[in-house]
């Protein structure tokens, strides 16, 4: 769509929602990165702290700037069930692999149900829809990822480097969800600069087409 004054008014009160966002999906993703443990329990802990921050900047956020009060509310549900989902993950830190493969499965494919329709249902009228759609796209995709991971997997590495140790599901779906969060970091990032890129409103135009005086 075409940039309007009023889409650069929404822009305008608007891009500080995914640049909030970014934040704790960059911190998770950074800790995960540079961990030597990826066991199941860290990960509910720290995927519970994500969303728990996350749920509630996408909540406010969406309540004090977004206009459109279908997508406002969309993304409230969204925002309530991304708590919902870290406060479970907190709950149950020891509860192992079955814990952690079913809390985020649950989060990413209702809440990446519910951004992607967010944004299918306002892609004619908004200017984030295409980001809801691509950030609800990659949760979707967490997911299938998640539920294509078989729990029991367990392989011991070694090969030519030598290297010692065992590569197990819990590490695989502990780096899966950090690559997740990586990902829509710098996409939130990125769609956050456009829209403050693009808030300067087009200068009006006469009906031939020539700027007013």
């Amino acid at each position: 769509m075409s940039d309007t004054v009023d889409d650069a008014a929404q822009r305008a009160r608007y891009w500080t929602v995914p640049l909030s966002r970014a934040l704790p999906a960059a911190v998770v993703a950074m800790v995960i990165t540079f961990s030597s443990n990826h066991a199941t329990s860290l990960g509910l802990v720290l995927f519970g702290a994500f969303a728990i921050v996350e749920g509630a900047l996408l909540g406010v956020g969406s309540l004090r700037r977004l206009d459109d009060p279908r997508s406002r509310r969309l993304a409230v549900v969204q925002a309530a069930v991304t708590i919902a989902a870290g406060a479970v993950a907190l709950f149950l830190p020891s509860a192992g692999l079955p814990a952690f493969l079913a809390v985020v499965t649950a989060f990413a494919i209702v809440t990446g149900g519910i951004e992607l329709l967010q944004g299918v249902l306002a892609r004619r009228t908004s200017p984030f829809a295409r980001d809801w759609m691509t950030v609800g796209g990659l949760t979707v995709l967490l997911a299938i990822a998640f539920l294509l991971t078989p729990p029991d997997y367990s392989k011991d590495l070694g090969g030519i480097e030598h290297v010692s140790g065992t590569l197990d599901s819990s590490i695989i779906l502990v780096g899966l969800l950090g690559a997740y969060l990586a990902l829509t970091a710098v996409f939130h990032v990125i769609a956050a600069l456009s829209h403050k890129w693009g808030t300067s409103a087009p200068t009006p135009s006469a009906p031939n087409g020539a700027p007013h005086a």
